[in-house]
């Protein structure tokens, strides 16, 4: 069979893509660490171009837009990313993924610009929060192309993608913020290049995994670009299957940024800005434990789906013991020489909170391993039963903020994350581990049933 008739025949059966041989797993976490470290270091030379060329006051009006348009993203995008790449079954194409994302785009965007104009932010605050959401609104549209090759495990192309965004996104920053000194400036010109990208190469994506756009005329225009299926019936049981999903990391956003917001409140944004900047240091390890998660995801979605429980729980406890041993790296790094690294790479007057710094890497550490066992959740197909423990996690981090920041700073803030971060990642242990009883279970009584 030849490749456009391999294309057509997994599209009559609903994959949307020709079986090919996988790449190893080493292979993919190689790309995908690539990829999420280099993206993940752009990201925050951006934060150093502002702490180096501008002031804490700069930082925390950049922080602020993170803060406010990430969890509105976050729920537009309802995770489709991990839905897509943990789908084993083949229940939706790629089209449907592609029609609800554009759905939630122009509500997100929609969103965001009514949340600006209620908060009646001046001209310049007000540009940044709406630049930021259209920045995170295309990082949104390039995650349900690498959703689809993540479910193809083809993460050497999403990793060349963010090998190509970041340098072309922190470039066009850093140049705007060098010759204007405008916050707004600099994050639209990141956005230039950002667009590019997208368009150029990301759209491509499923065509190059497909091998032939013409084997898949269904689905692409004569340029190789997908086409959105707007079948309603399945773009609304999709949404109702990741709605809980959405709601899920829309908390996990507000968790990282709940303690935020009361800094600005009862510190102001310049001390918002020196607390934002620490945070940053989690990228480093952060970008190691999403390439592992997104590198394994759908390989533990197969192992959970076939029910192979030894090579699922096998592949988990490595990931775990990787994650456990850089957090525990990290604290101690920060420990011995947080003072001198803050110094080195925000200068003196980011120095004088190392103690905020240490406290914020063991809430990093603790995430690690929450990370982690939240892609083995995703694997396991457990949706619904994330909410109540998410909304537990944010309820801890709002009490815990509420409680410490106004009494002892940013220091109440970093504690605050430490405590959710405690609180995810022994509830996400508690819901595999059911998972995983519960397989067991059904599959005793199946075994059962036969032998009688």
């Amino acid at each position: 069979m030849n490749p456009a008739e391999n294309s057509q025949a997994g599209e009559r059966k609903g994959w949307s893509f020709p079986e090919t041989k996988r790449p190893s797993l080493r292979s993919s976490f190689s790309w995908t660490f690539a990829g999420n470290a280099v993206y993940g270091a752009c990201q925050w030379a951006m934060l150093m171009v502002l702490a180096k060329l501008g002031s804490p006051e700069q930082v925390g009006q950049f922080a602020l837009g993170l803060a406010l348009c990430t969890p509105i993203w976050m729920l537009s995008n309802l995770h489709l990313r991990e839905v897509q790449a943990t789908d084993a079954k083949r229940e939706y194409r790629f089209g449907h993924y592609l029609a609800l994302r554009l759905i939630g785009t122009v509500s997100a965007m929609a969103a965001i610009s009514a949340t600006t104009y209620a908060m009646g932010y001046r001209r310049g605050m007000a540009m940044v929060v709406l630049l930021v959401g259209f920045t995170r609104g295309l990082e949104s549209l390039s995650d349900v192309f690498y959703g689809f090759l993540q479910q193809h495990e083809r993460m050497d192309r999403i990793s060349k993608s963010l090998l190509l965004k970041g340098p072309l996104a922190v470039l066009g920053f850093g140049v705007a913020f060098y010759l204007t000194h405008s916050v707004p400036w600099g994050v639209g010109c990141a956005a230039v290049g950002m667009l590019l990208v997208l368009a150029v190469y990301d759209v491509q994506g499923p065509a190059v995994v497909l091998g032939s756009a013409n084997g898949a005329l269904e689905c692409f225009t004569k340029f190789a670009i997908p086409r959105p299926n707007w079948e309603m019936q399945k773009l609304g049981q999709m949404a109702w299957l990741a709605l809980p999903l959405g709601v899920v990391t829309t908390l996990v956003s507000l968790n990282v940024n709940i303690p935020r917001y009361f800094v600005d409140h009862f510190w102001g944004r310049g001390e918002l800005g020196i607390f934002a900047t620490m945070s940053y240091f989690m990228l480093a390890g952060t970008a190691i434990v999403v390439a592992l998660g997104q590198a394994a995801s759908s390989r533990l979605a197969q192992y959970y789906a076939a029910g192979h429980r030894s090579a699922f729980t096998g592949l988990l406890l490595k990931l775990v013991a990787i994650g456990s041993l850089l957090g525990f790296s990290g604290a101690i790094a920060v420990r011995t020489g947080g003072q001198r690294l803050l110094k080195i790479f925000y200068g003196a007057e980011y120095a004088g909170h190392s103690d905020v710094f240490f406290w914020l890497m063991v809430a990093a550490g603790i995430g690690y391993i929450g990370t982690l066992l939240g892609y083995a959740m995703m694997a396991t197909r457990n949706f619904k039963v994330q909410l109540p423990l998410f909304f537990l996690v944010a309820t801890i981090c709002f009490v815990g903020s509420a409680w410490l920041v106004p009494r002892v700073g940013l220091l109440g803030a970093a504690i605050a994350l430490v405590m959710a971060m405690i609180t995810q990642t022994v509830g996400s242990f508690a819901v595999v581990f059911v998972a995983l009883v519960r397989q067991t279970a059904a599959a005793n009584a199946e075994d059962e049933c036969v032998a009688i």
